[in-house]
């Protein structure tokens, strides 16, 4: 999730329709985080390895490109080395998105009172940033020990990691609960990522059914039935290249903080300002754009995915409820 959106459905009738529609906004965002993820993982590990990399570290590899890097992790630490932090990941997303959508869309509501159901571009991001900051403030650590599984290479001196349990019982115990919490300004900073996803999906999900409502007949067809998975596809990936390119630099320094100290116990960076510094005096604008290609090729897809199930498990669970 960060690291990192729509109107999942059109708005309810009435109080109590809307409260018993919440858990499927939550089911319906897991289901999609949990495809998401297991699809692209791969991808989400050569981009932290990329992100932290600045040329001064011995003890992480380099790697030419997207390509090479996923033929040499393969090569040199099999599937367990592309799948690294896959569990974290899991939880992570899996619960994220979960939380994300449910929160999102309880903002919604809270907005709409008194305006008809009809929220304006600024709320909606309103309620994309209230969602975007909670779940960060609930996730961090998982995400923090994610990166630090992702990045134990061969090349590591401390003691690896044996999974999330032995990452946060040593973390907590080496480095305090603050630790779990490195990365944590920056991750609050991504929030606006998300905001802008969800904003850009509405307005463009809006101006497809405007579009393709002009030449049928008033109330023939609901949103739902106006719009089919290639649209959720395309709605996904643009609004996910927007967001991306405006926020990624904040996922360097989240990741490239979120690292395992050195082996005599002192941080890389002390904070965020030290990363910003450090990255901008030896590797310029580019340092802050490391890795963004394997994001991109993890993302875009993935914005497709996540909104293809979510959009659809949705329709399945309403279509459910009515039945009963």
């Amino acid at each position: 999730m960060s690291q990192s959106q729509p109107q999942p459905q059109p708005q309810p009738q009435s109080k109590s329709k809307s409260e018993q529609w919440q858990w499927e906004n939550a089911t319906a965002g897991a289901a999609a985080g949990f495809a998401t993820v297991a699809a692209m993982h791969p991808l989400d590990v050569v981009r932290t390895r990329f992100q932290v990399n600045d040329g001064r570290i011995s003890t992480l590899p380099s790697y030419k490109n997207t390509a090479h890097a996923i033929f040499t992790i393969a090569r040199l630490e099999g599937l367990r080395g592309l799948y690294a932090g896959f569990n974290p990941a899991v939880i992570g997303s899996t619960v994220s998105w979960g939380l994300y959508f449910f929160f999102y869309d309880r903002a919604k509501q809270r907005h709409s009172k008194n305006k008809e159901g009809k929220l304006s571009p600024g709320l909606h991001l309103a309620s994309a940033a209230e969602a975007g900051a909670l779940v960060c403030l609930c996730t961090n650590p998982i995400w923090l020990v994610k990166t630090r599984l992702q990045l134990q290479t061969p090349l590591h001196q401390t003691q690896p990691y044996s999974g999330l349990y032995d990452a946060l019982r040593t973390i907590m115990r080496e480095e305090g609960w603050s630790a779990l919490y490195r990365g944590i300004i920056p991750g609050l900073f991504l929030v606006s990522h998300g905001a802008i996803q969800f904003t850009a999906y509405e307005e463009l999900r809006k101006g497809i059914i405007d579009f393709k409502s002009k030449d049928r007949k008033k109330d023939s067809e609901s949103d739902d039935k106006l719009l089919n998975s290639v649209d959720y596809a395309v709605l996904g990936a643009s609004s996910k290249i927007a967001a991306v390119l405006l926020t990624y630099p904040f996922q360097v320094v989240r990741a490239r903080l979120q690292q395992r100290p050195c082996s005599d116990g002192i941080p890389r960076y002390m904070d965020s300002w030290h990363v910003v510094k450090e990255t901008a005096r030896f590797e310029g604008v580019r340092g802050f754009y490391k890795g963004i290609t394997p994001n991109l090729l993890k993302n875009v897809p993935a914005a497709s995915i996540t909104f293809i199930v979510y959009e659809n498990v949705l329709k399945l669970l309403k279509m459910a409820r009515r039945k009963d």
